[in-house]
Parts: C-alpha cells; sequence; structure tokens
C-alpha cells in the first residue's frame, strides 16, 4: 500500500514501526483531571457513591457505559445511560478548556514528516473525537481512528486489528502509545508493540507486566524516543 502523499510502501522503509497508533485522553490530551471530575460530577448528580480520584482516573480508556459500570457499580443497569448523559453534560460543557500536552503538535507533525501512519485508538465516541480533531490544527493529522462506540472497547483487540487492516501493516510494524493499562493490554491482545507515557491517568508502575518497549515521562521524552527509535 502507498504511504502518505503516495511516498512509496512504508514496509520498504528501514524504520522499526509504520503505523504508530495514540490513545486519545491522558496521551495526547490534558484531559485526565477533567475526566475524573465530570464523572465524580455525574455520579453526585444521581445520587450514588462518588469514587475516588483513583478509581474514576482508572476508567479512563474504556467505552463509556463500560467505565460507568466500573465507576457506579451499584447504579442499577437500566440507568447507565442517565449516568453517561450527566457525564457527557459535565464534560462537554467545558470541553472548549482542554487542550494538547505542549510539545505534541510538534511531534506528530515530525513523525508525519518521517512517513509514519498516525492513527488513533480511544474509548471516546465518535462525536467525541470529530468534534476534537475538527480544529485548524489537528485537521488531517492522522490517516484513520478508531473509537468505542463503532468498534469493541479497549482492551479487545478489534480497535488496533481494524487499524492495521486498513493499511495492511502487521503487527510487528505496529505501535500502540498510552497512557494506561487498557492501552497497553490493547497492544498485548493485538501482538503489537506497545510504549507507555506516565504523565496521564494510570501508575506507570503497573506497566511492566505488559513489556512497553519505552516509558516515557514527558511528551519531550515521547517525541525524543519515537524519532530515534520508532
Amino acid at each position: 500500500m502507498p504511504g502518505p502523499s503516495g511516498s512509496p510502501a512504508l514496509s520498504a522503509s528501514p524504520r522499526r514501526f509504520d503505523l504508530i497508533v495514540f490513545d486519545w485522553d491522558g496521551t495526547l490530551f490534558d484531559s485526565t483531571a477533567f475526566i475524573v471530575k465530570a464523572i465524580q460530577a455525574a455520579c453526585a448528580d444521581l445520587g450514588v457513591a462518588v469514587p475516588g480520584d483513583k478509581e474514576a482516573s482508572y476508567v479512563i480508556g474504556m467505552g463509556l457505559i463500560e467505565a460507568l459500570q466500573y465507576a457506579a457499580p451499584g447504579l442499577p443497569r437500566e440507568r447507565y445511560p442517565e449516568l453517561g448523559n450527566r457525564y457527557r453534560h459535565h464534560y462537554f460543557a467545558k470541553q472548549h478548556e482542554l487542550v494538547l500536552f505542549q510539545g505534541t503538535l510538534d511531534m506528530l507533525n515530525e513523525l508525519r514528516a518521517r512517513q509514519h501512519w498516525l492513527g488513533v485508538a480511544t474509548g471516546k465516541t465518535r462525536k467525541g473525537l470529530d468534534e476534537a480533531l475538527d480544529t485548524v490544527q489537528l485537521k488531517g493529522m492522522f490517516h484513520a481512528s478508531r473509537t468505542a462506540d463503532e468498534t469493541a472497547s479497549k482492551p479487545d483487540p478489534r480497535m488496533l486489528v481494524e487499524l492495521m487492516d486498513h493499511f495492511g501493516v502487521e503487527p510487528a510494524r505496529t505501535l500502540m502509545v498510552g497512557d494506561t493499562t487498557h492501552d497497553l493490554q490493547l497492544a498485548l491482545n493485538a501482538g503489537t508493540a506497545c510504549l507507555g507515557v506516565s504523565y496521564g491517568a494510570h501508575d506507570h508502575g503497573t506497566f511492566g507486566d505488559f513489556n512497553p518497549v519505552h516509558v516515557a515521562h514527558s511528551v519531550p521524552d515521547l517525541h525524543d524516543w519515537l524519532v530515534r527509535h520508532a
């Protein structure tokens, strides 16, 4: 399959990874603390036990309903859509305040210049991701993406499998980058390499079980590793 802009097939490149897939929240987008607060506010609205920061942050990366079932296990199943609506209310009310981690655009632009395919695999909905990507700075940045409401939620491997199939890229030539164990388990389940970032939702002390190629402690660290080793 030809590379971006008609470049030669990336499979012929000496680089290690042709396809680099990023998680969104907590990896590229500085939204972890805000998601936690939105989950907690939604639970308070419905009068159920409000999860602590650790419990609320654990669910980041999951599909919304799966996440809320974990965060509010005592809520009757039929009320999860109501809880989801309250979460979206709190999230979208201030979504415009959220920003990319500093240095993210420079990193993505350099990876595109090096002719990597760039993808997104996220627990967000398609509507939520498209709203985030529909900005001047990000329009057209990613070659493909998958969201939890259009395929299986993490850590089911389907997101990565579909992205690899889309580009005709083998698991050995694919890297998943994320801030949660859900992201790293997704990669493990799909047979790809993974890279963890420690500045997002999950304690990076738990990443070792997934054998990441690297754990980045900042966006500059991530940028440097990808340029040198990806």
